[in-house]
């Protein structure tokens, strides 16, 4: 069978490679079709669009960006048509993936979405697009099962975090060869910086993160690159504060790191799921922002608060996000009943997402769903 996977962002690559993975184990013969990144087009998929050509933050960003994002819209229509998917699949990304969900209800596709929009955050009334225009719709965080059955009374099959299945493939990582292999201090401790995959975010968040290098002489802070960002990029940050940068070796970064300042994302989970203390940060476009803060009504922005309903890791949104306020909470979590509380609060996020095989459940559901109609 025929099947086409959607996504736009890094967070949806892992996840789509990972499941065309899966669907591979469920249908040997799949011919799969995706616009994603490199790790889905190794895991097997014909890869159409890169999601840097895709991926824009904000609302300003969209707006100055909407020409593009309509000739992607027309393109990936007659893509599709031309394809004549079995299962056409959508991963987060839901700017786009609704409105070609919306396109393909009317012209007769079977549709999934695997990891929900965000409609509990913001734009609730999104849901009735979805139970409209989606067959199908597998969910990864546990409350957004009784969001949708309870609240909105749509079935959606719960099937876990695949995170859990991402991190459990990671190769082990011996901290001394990661030290070793990129020329790192083999004694001081080090601080991760994840600032973020997008150039945008990155330029807003990684000076706030290393104004702090002046103040922890005895850590050494390294940046976590995004792969799909030049490494020319970062240059004029590191030479106002030295630090050093590992690009696409984010896990073995956080398997070597004692914290970790984290832009708001995945990337929060990624590093709770690992067992890493972090500050949480995100600072973005003043106007951006202020539309976002009166569409979102919810209490926390990191995915390990909202999961857990309550604060267990500290957020510094905005103006809060200051060097003062950043080496306040960071002394917090590098040592004392701080760094401790957070551990065991890693330790309960893991049992409360669930066992592995968010991947293969998904896949084996979608698969016997085309199978059957």
């Amino acid at each position: 069978m025929k099947y086409y996977l959607i996504s736009g962002e890094a967070s949806g690559d892992l996840h789509g490679s990972n499941l065309i993975r899966a669907i591979f184990r469920q249908d040997p013969d799949a011919v799969v079709r995706c616009w994603g990144g490199d790790r889905m087009q190794a895991a097997g998929g014909d890869l159409v669009r890169h999601y840097k050509e895709m991926s824009f933050m904000g609302f300003l960003e969209v707006l100055a960006n909407l020409p593009k994002i309509f000739q992607n819209l027309s393109f990936c229509k007659k893509d599709i048509a031309a394809f004549a998917p079995d299962a056409l699949i959508f991963i987060d990304f839901s700017g786009f993936n609704l409105r070609i969900a919306e396109w393909a209800r009317k012209n007769g596709l079977r549709t999934h979405y695997y990891i929900s929009p965000q409609v509990w955050a913001s734009r609730e009334g999104r849901v009735k697009k979805i139970k409209r225009d989606i067959d199908q719709m597998y969910v990864i965080l546990p409350f957004e099962k009784d969001f949708y059955e309870r609240k909105h009374h749509m079935p959606v099959h719960f099937v876990g975090h695949p995170l859990i299945d991402a991190l459990k493939q990671r190769p082990e990582t011996n901290s001394e060869t990661f030290r070793a292999e990129n020329q790192l201090d083999p004694q001081k401790p080090i601080i991760a910086l994840l600032p973020g995959s997008r150039p945008q975010e990155i330029g807003k968040m990684l000076p706030v993160m290393l104004s702090l290098t002046p103040r922890y002489p005895d850590y050494q802070f390294v940046i976590a690159g995004a792969p799909s960002t030049p490494v020319e990029f970062y240059d004029p940050f590191l030479k106002k504060h030295p630090a050093a940068l590992v690009v696409n070796q984010t896990y073995p970064l956080l398997n070597s790191a004692t914290a970790a300042l984290v832009t708001s994302g995945t990337a929060t989970l990624e590093t709770a799921l690992l067992g890493v203390p972090q500050v949480v940060c995100y600072k973005g476009n003043w106007i951006s922002y202020q539309i976002a803060k009166r569409l979102i009504t919810l209490k926390y922005i990191s995915l390990v608060n909202l999961i857990m309903d309550r604060q267990v890791v500290t957020e510094l949104i905005q103006e809060d996000l200051t060097t003062e306020h950043l080496a306040d909470e960071l002394d917090k979590i590098l040592s004392g009943p701080g760094r401790e509380t957070q551990l065991k609060a890693c330790a309960d996020l893991r049992i409360k997402l669930g066992g592995p095989g968010a991947s293969d459940k998904a896949a084996k559901l979608i698969v016997d769903f085309t199978l059957d109609h």
